[in-house]
């Protein structure tokens, strides 16, 4: 058997999730201990009233975060996120089981580089935000990308914004994590940029 980071993401997430959870299970403690006190207060105040996470995965966001709602595709880690007493709830690839404009928050972290074809999640998405809503996609730094072979488009600034408009989002800001840093950016896999949309 291939070592797990290896595996192609497709194939962790469409079997019935159970290898690509443990995957996600296996962080470590200075991620989650990162995450939950330095990324996610970051996150967080670009939010407001409801938010759904897309792609919520063990539902660190949703333990973070009250009134967040999660949804991800992979089976394994919503049984999880609900066993934890999380609100979670298994989506369809590009479909989002909610009414429109139903969210005042929408989280896209670490997922808009796996699709090889964006829109339709992004129109979705668009969908069930309220007008004039907050979009937040994050994204990884370089060797963040170079490190996963499911990694199917780079977005450096100049691209996420690019993307946004011309998907009708209006930008607002954007920020890196942990701090902007050439260095980190070739260098640290968790290094990310953020970059914040409203739709109105």
């Amino acid at each position: 058997m291939l070592p797990l980071n290896t595996l192609p993401f497709v194939d962790l997430i469409m079997t019935d999730g159970t290898e690509y959870f443990e995957y996600l299970k296996g962080r470590s403690r200075l991620g989650l201990f990162y995450r939950r006190f330095w990324l996610y207060p970051r996150i967080a105040r670009h939010l407001r009233g409801r938010a759904l996470d897309v792609g919520c995965g063990i539902g660190d966001m949703l333990r973070y975060r009250k009134d967040t709602i999660g949804v991800d595709i992979n089976p394994a880690t919503i049984n999880w996120c609900r066993s934890q007493g999380l609100d979670a709830r298994l989506m369809q690839i590009d479909t989002l089981p909610f009414e429109s404009a139903t969210f005042d928050s929408v989280i896209l972290d670490n997922v808009l580089e796996h699709l090889t074809e964006p829109g339709p999640l992004l129109r979705e998405i668009a969908r069930v935000l309220v007008p004039g809503g907050n979009l937040v996609i994050g994204v990884p730094g370089k060797m963040g990308y170079t490190a996963d072979p499911d990694h199917k488009r780079f977005y450096d600034e100049a691209a996420l914004i690019q993307f946004g408009g011309e998907l009708g989002y209006r930008l607002v800001t954007t920020f890196h994590t942990p701090f902007r840093s050439r260095w980190l950016d070739s260098n640290a896999s968790p290094y990310c940029l953020y970059g914040v949309f409203t739709n109105d």
